[in-house]
């Protein structure tokens, strides 16, 4: 049951994890933002930094709300864990994920972005430009800690494979 849950949760951050990056790359020609960069764009380039924001924000809830425990799971790792920052102590202990550290920056990120501050594009400026930079490191966590699940999943329930360029494809 587990193995199943798992691919399907892997599925959706992969869906996540493609929208993002196809975000970023839409959007690269305008990095570094500014205050004054921001209020230039047109309604297109603002909707794909609502895309990039919206996708960040879900690829990282997805990642600790079902992901995370999911691989615990399939690792008989759980154990008593009630806190999630002992969950992602475990995670860090197993080597599923590189750092607890690294992973609760990308939460104060996915926290900044349910901030509105309209009337601030400096402010607005400065948390894109952050989140481009941890944007790739949260789409690399998926990558190791899919790597790493990778040994605990039966091989017959579909093959996956991760391009170089971050896009997956399901066999």
């Amino acid at each position: 049951m587990s193995d199943v849950v798992y691919i399907e949760t892997l599925k959706v951050c992969h869906r996540h994890a493609n929208r993002l990056r196809w975000a970023m790359t839409e959007i690269q020609k305008h990095v570094p933002f500014s205050g004054e960069s921001l209020e230039g764009l047109g309604d297109v380039e603002i909707a794909i930094l609502d895309q990039f924001s919206t996708r960040f924000s879900k690829l990282q809830d997805i990642m600790g709300m079902k992901l995370f425990p999911i691989v615990l799971e399939l690792t008989k790792e759980q154990g008593d864990l009630d806190a999630f920052i002992d969950k992602l102590n475990r995670l860090e202990k197993i080597n599923a994920i590189d750092s607890a550290a690294d992973w609760l920056v990308l939460r104060e990120m996915r926290n900044a972005f349910s901030h509105e501050y309209p009337d601030d594009p400096e402010i607005q400026a400065a948390i894109l430009n952050k989140a481009f930079t941890l944007a790739d490191t949260l789409i690399e966590m998926l990558h190791h800690i899919e790597a790493f699940s990778s040994r605990f999943v039966l091989s017959d329930l579909g093959s996956h494979s991760c391009n170089k360029d971050y896009t997956w494809v399901f066999i």
